[in-house]
């Protein structure tokens, strides 16, 4: 996108608020404890964390949602949550953000998905999680199977996040990719490495160095700079791109931007813009969202990658579970 990034990004700009996204996966409630530690504990040698206050947000992928929310009013979800409290404070999170939960189902025996995040100092102190991973039932995968089909001629494009936790199974990934073939809908896809989830011809698919190289089954290695000078890495995206039969491949490596394989162009580095780093929590979820919106907003694979990449740098500069504005994408274009 450069030469012309001002005059591109516009032409996109305008596209954004109409688009219509349906993410589909794993449903979490983000927790953030905050405080300041002035001492350390007499019992054991950990700090002391004075609470000064106490934050909630969707995670998984309804923080995808939730990032979505930030550049179109058009956004849903499909997944499940718990029928308890956190449940409940989720629910009202993304009620309260305008997208549409219709497609989420709550199980009473199931203990809705926790990441409790607790920072003093602006650093992570540490985390707990609290999750229990349950598989769909038979009788949920039909509802949510369902609720898919309802309303896919309506939509955009789709978002898959799975984390691995149980509600995006084989027969719930081999319908949607049917599906949006049938229809020809952008299908996008924010892997976990340990399902081995077959992905065949969807439109994309994001997953980070560590992912891909798990998914490849080929051991992880240390990063080579220049990045395409990589030679395990660059092996791993030809061997996703015949594996998944994806039409591109995003590959995100941190400090080391993203690397796209499309087409039958050659593998693309694209450096990272990110200025500072302060959290990289959700960053991938900014990530899958924007690559997701440039895409159905007409952008090629090279300007959505581009566009995911800036978002993502502007992601990681803030603390927390953090969104992405429309007006910090655009001045990101200002600044270069």
């Amino acid at each position: 996108m450069e030469g012309d990034n001002s005059a591109k990004f516009t032409a996109l700009r305008a596209a954004f608020a109409s688009r219509r996204i349906l993410v589909v996966g794993d449903l979490m409630l983000d927790e953030f404890i905050w405080g300041n530690v002035s001492r350390i504990s007499p019992e054991a040698p950990v700090p002391i964390v004075n609470v000064t206050g106490e934050s909630y947000y969707p995670g998984g992928a309804a923080n995808v949602a939730r990032n979505l929310k930030e550049f179109t009013a058009h956004v849903a979800i499909v997944g499940l949550t718990g029928k308890d409290a956190a449940g409940e404070r989720l629910l009202g999170l993304l009620a309260a953000a305008g997208i549409d939960t219709a497609g989420v189902q709550c199980d009473p025996a199931l203990e809705t998905i926790r990441k409790t995040r607790v920072i003093a100092r602006n650093q992570q102190v540490v985390r707990v999680d609290r999750e229990r991973k349950s598989s769909l039932s038979g009788t949920e995968t039909d509802r949510a199977i369902e609720h898919l089909d309802g309303m896919i001629a309506g939509v955009d494009a789709i978002v898959v996040a799975d984390y691995g936790k149980g509600f995006v199974t084989q027969p719930l990934a081999d319908h949607l990719c049917r599906r949006a073939r049938e229809h020809r809908k952008i299908l996008t896809v924010d892997p976990h490495p340990h399902t081995s989830l077959n992905w065949s011809g969807v439109t994309a698919v994001k997953p980070n160095r560590l992912e891909a190289f798990i998914a490849a089954g080929m051991p992880p290695s240390e990063p080579v700079t220049p990045v395409l000078a990589d030679e395990a890495l660059v092996e791993v995206g030809r061997r996703l791109r015949q594996r998944w039969q994806a039409e591109n491949l995003l590959i995100t490596l941190g400090e080391n931007g993203m690397l796209l394989f499309s087409g039958a162009a050659p593998p693309n580095h694209m450096p990272t813009r990110a200025k500072e780093v302060f959290d990289v929590s959700g960053a991938g979820d900014t990530a899958i969202a924007v690559l997701t919106l440039g895409l159905a907003a007409g952008a090629t694979a090279a300007e959505a990658a581009e566009l995911a990449n800036r978002a993502s740098g502007i992601a990681v500069g803030k603390l927390g579970t953090a969104t992405v504005t429309l007006a910090e994408l655009e001045a990101s274009f200002e600044q270069q």
